[in-house]
């Protein structure tokens, strides 16, 4: 039986914050990932304790030291009615 593979489509070419191993966060675009979930982002920035942003611009995470990814876009078409004011971030665990 293949191994499942990551389900991102619909987060292509969307905003994500991605917590790291070791407490690290990363926001960027969705550009592209594999089977492994390792993970193309563009336009990336990485918070630092404190808070402080480092632009890094392009890079390829690999899929073992993510340990959540979040969506700060909407994702998917599905109207579902009127605004009620939630929160439409999803978020993927491993």
């Amino acid at each position: 039986m293949a191994p499942p593979k990551p389900e991102l489509n619909n987060y292509l070419d969307k905003r994500l914050h991605i917590q790291l191993n070791g407490s690290r966060h990363v926001e960027g675009t969705l550009r592209g990932y594999d089977v492994f979930l390792n993970i193309v982002l563009d336009d990336a920035v990485e918070t630092k304790d404190g808070g402080s942003r480092i632009p890094i611009g392009m890079v390829v995470i690999r899929g073992n030291s993510v340990v959540m990814l979040e969506a700060m876009d909407r994702i998917g078409g599905g109207g579902g009615g009127g605004g009620g004011g939630g929160d439409d971030r999803q978020q993927h665990h491993r």
